[in-house]
This record gives C-alpha cells, structure tokens and sequence, in this order.
C-alpha cells in the first residue's frame, strides 16, 4: 500500500486552478521606458542638396574623436543651414538620454543626440552642436544663484533636526574642493531626516542656474545650488518613486557626463552614418 505521502500532491498541475472561459490573466506591469541607441540612416533622394550637413556632420565625427582622447571641446555653428541640411541634422542626431534648462541670459535648452556628448544648444541667437563631456555653459552657469543660499542663516522649522551638521560637511566640502578629487557624497537616502530637513538645506544651499535630466532605466535630476560644487541628484525608478537622494560635491556628477570611451564611440557611430548616406 502506498501512503500519501508517495501520492502526488492535489491543488497543482494542468485543470487544477478554474478560470471563467474567456477571461485573460492580468500580470503586473514590468518596468519599461529604458533607452538603447537604435542605428537610424535618413533617407536622402539628392546627397547633394544635403552636402553642407554632412561635411558637418563629419566634422563633428572627428571632434568626437579629438574630445576622446584630449578632453577638449568643440562647437559647430548651425544657424547658417539651409532648410534641407537642418532638416538632416535634426533626423540624424535625433535626442539621447540628458536634457538641461539653462537659467540665465540667455536662457537656454540642451539636448544630447543619440551620440553621446553631442549637444544640441538652442536659446536666442543660440544655434550650435557642440562635442564635449558635457557644454561648457553648464558648468560656467551652473552654481550663479537664482535663489542665493542662506547658510546656517536660514529659518528652521520645528521639524529641523539633522540638516545643520550635514550643511556642515557640505559647507566644509565645497570649500576644499580641488578639481579632479573624488566625488563627497552625502546619501539621505541612508541617513534619519524629517521634511523639515530637507526644506532646511534646500533654503541654506540655494538654487543654481542649471538643472539636467538623465532618462535612462527611470530617471536621474540633477540640479546645481548656489553652494560652488554642490549637486543635488535624484534617481527615480520607472514608477517615478524616488529611490537615491543624494548631494554631491564634485565638478560634475558622472551620471550625465560623457566618457570618453562614449564619445570614441560617438565618432565612429557618426562617420558609418554619413558614409551611408553618401
């Protein structure tokens, strides 16, 4: 005789589990919205009536190259274009994963291409690509005060309680910051803080003149103070829950800076472009 426990478990298997005919099973939603480059070719009936963009285009090409190995920017003036070469670089550089609002005068709107560290700069009289990390206004506006800091001086609520010692470290970060060192990062994600807290520091630091966003899996916000080298970056998962809060004093958080191994690439990526075109 065999005992039940040799029997095969009741509850499981094919036709054990009923369902109204017809009705459809609901999974949860999985995250989406990551971008990937997808190689895109234009189509172009007369390469000739194009020609001004892609001898632009291969410029920029080896600018990219230029920056890969030295770091060095370059920028490509657009507004003398006729329609039909506008109209290509538009398609053939399309929009990447950083885009930037640049406070000031004048203001201005910043694009990466799909090739990474090619920037579209756009603001009045503003018409240009330039091949960098990141644009250079950026980093020149980036920490001029829209909403100058406050300091300790700021007012504290009844629920300030652990924002004056991490303004401290800030505070003593930003002040001994030497180009080239090593991110500080404050992580409040990890750290006891109440919303007055945060409504402290944001008093105290300030707000700067640039705010960037990464869209990659979820988003990335990136925004200057108005304290010299002090980020505030936000990660959000695809949901838009935040997930990472952090302050970083550095020159530029990496998260929206192009590698140069990223901008060799970019190079390459371009040159295959206009060579099938033409």
């Amino acid at each position: 005789m065999v005992s039940n426990f040799h029997m095969p478990p009741t509850g499981f298997g094919p036709g054990s589990q009923t369902h109204d005919e017809g009705e459809e099973l609901d999974y949860m939603a999985l995250p989406s919205g990551m971008r990937t480059y997808v190689p895109h070719t234009p189509e172009v009936e007369d390469t000739r009536a194009v020609a001004p963009a892609l001898a632009l285009l291969t410029e920029i090409a080896a600018a990219c190259d230029e920056a890969a190995r030295t770091g060095l920017h370059a920028e490509f003036d657009l507004g003398g274009l006729g329609a039909a070469s506008r109209a290509l670089m538009a398609e053939t550089l399309g929009e990447g994963e950083v885009s930037m609002k640049l406070h000031g005068i004048p203001a201005l709107r910043v694009q990466e291409s799909v090739f990474a560290g090619v920037w579209v700069l756009h603001g009045e009289g503003t018409d240009i690509v330039e091949v960098g990390p990141v644009p250079q206004v950026a980093l020149t506006r980036a920490f001029t005060a829209r909403r100058p800091g406050q300091g300790a001086a700021a007012a504290w609520g009844p629920g300030v309680v652990n924002a004056p010692p991490i303004l401290a470290e800030l505070t003593e970060k930003s002040g001994a910051f030497q180009r080239g060192q090593d991110p500080h990062v404050v992580n409040l994600t990890l750290l006891p803080h109440t919303e007055d807290d945060l409504i402290w520091l944001d008093a105290a630091l300030g707000e700067g003149s640039t705010v960037m966003l990464s869209r990659g899996y979820g988003n990335c916000r990136v925004t200057a103070t108005a304290t010299d080298h002090v980020w505030r970056v936000q990660f959000f998962n695809s949901m838009d829950t935040l997930i990472l809060d952090t302050f970083e004093v550095t020159e530029l958080p990496e998260v929206v800076r192009a590698a140069p191994e990223d901008l060799g690439d970019s190079g390459g990526r371009l040159r295959a472009v206009v060579e099938s075109i033409s």
